[in-house]
């Protein structure tokens, strides 16, 4: 089986976004259910997958960071109201046998993410 993954990387400091506050929802008919709370280690990284095994399902998600709060805790001046504050990163997982890698590259003013492995 497969296994669902993240990590933010801060890209104005040029170091992990570590303490981020990530949130996983699964998305369907009926709108989001929260499957998962967790926070970054010291490597930008959940310390454990998001989703494996028989959690890990062909599906729409969505990933939600608070980056706007890692930022203020990081002593970042952010206007009010911040540009960017909450990330919504949604996604598909086609297929529940792959490894699917969700990053966060992000500063104040820009992110992006890609679809690693």
């Amino acid at each position: 089986m497969g296994k669902l993954s993240t990590h933010v990387l801060d890209i104005t400091q040029g170091k992990p976004g570590a303490g981020v506050k990530v949130a996983l929802y699964a998305v369907g008919a009926q709108g989001r259910t929260l499957i998962k709370t967790d926070v970054t280690n010291a490597d930008g990284r959940c310390s454990a997958p998001l989703l494996e095994g028989e959690t890990m399902k062909a599906g729409k998600y969505e990933l939600v960071f608070g980056a706007g709060d890692y930022f203020a805790s990081q002593g970042v001046e952010l206007p009010e109201p911040r540009f960017i504050d909450e990330v919504t990163i949604a996604f598909g997982v086609a297929g529940a046998e792959q490894n699917y890698h969700v990053p966060l590259v992000v500063s104040p003013w820009a992110y992006s993410t890609y679809r690693g492995s």
